[in-house]
């Protein structure tokens, strides 16, 4: 078993497409193996500003042999027949072929036997197949290549069982790259010269004596272990940041971390935005001081310094004063005019062209938003109303403009500034959350009432214009929408007729056809509730037997049937109760299609022949009765208990009572009986959509 290495060596490759572009390279390299008979034993790739690298371990020798059989005309078939398969196939008489008996009659057969090709031969077209195919989202030509990559190639490694494997990259007009065994370390700290290699191991090394770390979990791991002792060394912490850790990690080839400070003149600026400007511009973590930011900052270099670091940090402080007093202009001049008189500003922006402009938007969130106070305790109406008519405003700020991600965020700020109620500055930073999974919710009752406004217009307007996702595109980030609203509701426990809320949303849109939107936002809301519920270990297939009831539009009655609902089919009355209405539903489906007809009538007692039929008809009336009743106070758990008390006479009408009697009367009442036993479950959910 041997080892392949390969590396594709490059100018800087953006971080965020690195763990991608290594990910389809191991993808589509391991396929190609596979369909070549060529077994593996592992496939590891790597990913450096510079390079993506290939690791392959236990490859054979050569392909395995194999044989190839063809299957020809009959024997006796017209020479017509007979002579084309011979051409077909290289053969000068019908007794290079075999003869073989099938149960159709005597066949030519023709049987090849195909010797394996060496390893070392098929490699190269499989390297080269798979950087041809490899996926960018954006990618380039240079020079006089006609070869589209992500950025310029300079050299590609290409070892198997530490040989130069023979091949060429074809970069078109003439111009190609071939396979080497040589590579270059660190841009600036290593001397230039070309590092020849003969396998992974040797791979590795030198390229960490020319100071580069191929690893990128070893450098995210450098990078933070580093950054933890050089701020704890002076009491503070760093701010947690994955996205910007990652990053970091894919735009250095050797991680050395630093700490910088900040200008205490710009002390005075909110925390966002001195994080913001950190992040974004400079790539910088925030440094924290307990839960306070601290007037330090830590970055990573690309590389040593002789004295330590001090002229980069030095440098890194100066361009950081320069970005922070860009911010501190964008903060001061923001706060000379009041953000009430922004809102003007927002009529001259498309929200989009069906939909009106962001001002028409504004007027339609502060009506919802006060429409929906009704149904969230402790929602001031009034505070709801100014709330979602400043929610926008920051989009015309410097400071916004500058930093989209602070949207809401500084639009607190401002309207703190200007006098405005805790609750309404509150509503304004939270009206956009929850943006994802890992986003905290609001629960304060204003903030809640103008982000379901937000969420609720957008997907009301959309879905009226018929832009809904489809497949895995999403332009307008409906699905993201949805998911909000079922946890604003979910989270904070609301009873929103979500029907009757989307019909007072789609009227906000009277330039728009009336039909309405209802029905096809439920079904929408109906998948991204599994969605959420999925995440909690609730199956989906309750929650699909509860919608198919219809007329459920309270997502926390919804649930809490769904929970009920779990309950019972995980208990040994539910389990057994499904197995007997699936056998009633079936009996009764296969009858009804075999007579023409359906047995969805009353029930005759009087028909009854045996005590069976008489207990489960006594039951199934006391179950839905109780049932009902349950259900009306949404006591679901005793709605569920009152049919577990089904169980019982379901088993003995089963065992003892013979449906398809031979007295036609009989046999239809007994079917009108089993076709009872859905529908009392039914009251419940539809049993029909539970798997299992």
């Amino acid at each position: 078993m041997a080892e392949l290495l390969f590396e594709l060596l490059s100018e800087e490759i953006p971080a965020r497409m690195q763990a991608k572009a290594a990910a389809d390279l191991k993808r589509l390299v391991t396929d190609r193996l596979k369909s070549a008979g060529l077994s593996v034993s592992s496939v590891e790739t790597y990913a450096t500003p510079r390079r993506i690298a290939l690791a392959a371990e236990g490859l054979p020798d050569k392909q395995p042999d194999v044989s190839e059989e063809k299957k020809g005309p009959k024997v006796g078939a017209p020479e017509q027949a007979i002579g084309g398969f011979l051409k077909a196939n290289g053969l000068s008489s019908v007794d290079e072929a075999e003869v073989r008996e099938t149960p159709k009659g005597n066949f030519y057969f023709l049987v090849k036997e195909i010797a394996g090709q060496p390893t070392s031969a098929v490699l190269p077209g499989i390297l080269i197949e798979s950087v041809q195919a490899l996926p960018w989202a954006k990618s380039m030509r240079w020079a006089r290549t006609g070869f589209r990559w992500v950025r310029p190639l300079h050299s590609i490694i290409a070892l198997f069982d530490s040989k130069l494997l023979d091949g060429t990259l074809d970069l078109g007009n003439g111009m190609s790259l071939p396979f080497g065994d040589s590579t270059l370390g660190h841009r600036f700290m290593s001397d230039g010269a070309p590092i020849t290699v003969t396998g992974f191991a040797d791979y590795k090394s030198k390229l960490a004596a020319a100071k580069v770390m191929l690893d990128p979990a070893e450098r995210r791991r450098t990078i933070a272990e580093a950054a933890a002792k050089i701020t704890s060394a002076e009491g503070l912490s760093l701010k947690a940041d994955d996205a910007l850790l990652d990053e970091v990690s894919g735009l250095i080839e050797w991680p050395v971390v630093m700490m910088g400070q900040i200008d205490e003149d710009f002390m005075s600026l909110p925390p966002e935005v001195l994080s913001t400007s950190m992040r974004s511009h400079q790539k910088y973590f925030s440094v924290q001081n307990g839960d306070v930011l601290a007037n330090r900052f830590v970055f990573v270099a690309n590389m040593e310094a002789s004295d330590g670091g001090a002229t980069i940090i030095e440098g890194n402080q100066r361009v950081l004063s320069a970005r922070l007093s860009d911010a501190r202009f964008f903060w001061d001049q923001d706060r000379k005019d009041p953000l009430a008189s922004r809102t003007t500003a927002l009529s001259d922006i498309v929200f989009h062209a069906k939909l009106g402009t962001l001002d028409q938007k504004v007027d339609r969130v502060e009506a919802l938003a006060a429409e929906l106070s009704a149904y969230i305790p402790g929602a001031d109406k009034d505070r709801a109303r100014s709330a979602a008519r400043l929610a926008k405003a920051d989009l015309v700020t410097g400071m916004v403009g500058e930093f989209p991600e602070l949207q809401g965020i500084m639009g607190r700020y401002y309207a703190l500034q200007d006098g405005e109620h805790t609750e309404v500055a509150q509503a304004i930073a939270e009206h956009y959350a929850p943006l994802g999974p890992g986003d905290a919710c609001p629960s304060a009752p204003v903030s809640v009432a103008v982000a379901l406004a937000d969420k609720i217009d957008i997907l009301t307007g959309f879905f009226a214009i018929d832009e809904k996702p489809t497949g895995s595109k999403d332009p307008y980030a409906l699905r993201r929408a949805a998911l909000g609203v079922v946890r604003l509701i979910l989270e904070n426990g609301l009873r929103l007729p979500l029907t009757k809320v989307f019909d007072a949303a789609q009227k906000l849109y009277p330039h728009l056809e009336a039909t309405s939107v209802g029905p096809d936002l439920m079904a929408f809301f109906a998948d991204r509730l599994k969605v959420v519920l999925k995440d909690k270990g609730v199956r989906h297939d309750l929650v699909t037997a509860v919608f198919a009831l219809g007329g459920e539009d309270d997502l926390v009655r919804l649930l809490a049937r769904v929970d009920a609902l779990g309950s019972f089919i995980d208990s040994e009355d539910g389990a057994n109760l499904l197995i007997a209405f699936r056998r009633a539903a079936n009996i009764v489906r296969i009858e009804e299609k075999k007579d023409g007809t359906l047995y969805d009538g009353a029930v005759a007692p009087e028909a009854f022949a045996q005590d069976e039929e008489r207990a489960l008809f006594e039951a199934l009336e006391q179950g839905s009765a109780t049932a009902a009743a349950a259900l009306s106070q949404e006591d679901f758990t005793a709605a569920m208990a009152a049919l577990a008390k089904l169980r019982k006479p379901v088993d003995s009408y089963f065992d003892e009572v013979t449906v398809n009697a031979d007295d036609a009367g009989l046999r239809a009442n007994r079917l009108r009986l089993l076709s009872r036993i859905g529908a009392t479950l039914g009251q419940v959910a539809d049993f029909s959509k539970i798997e299992g």
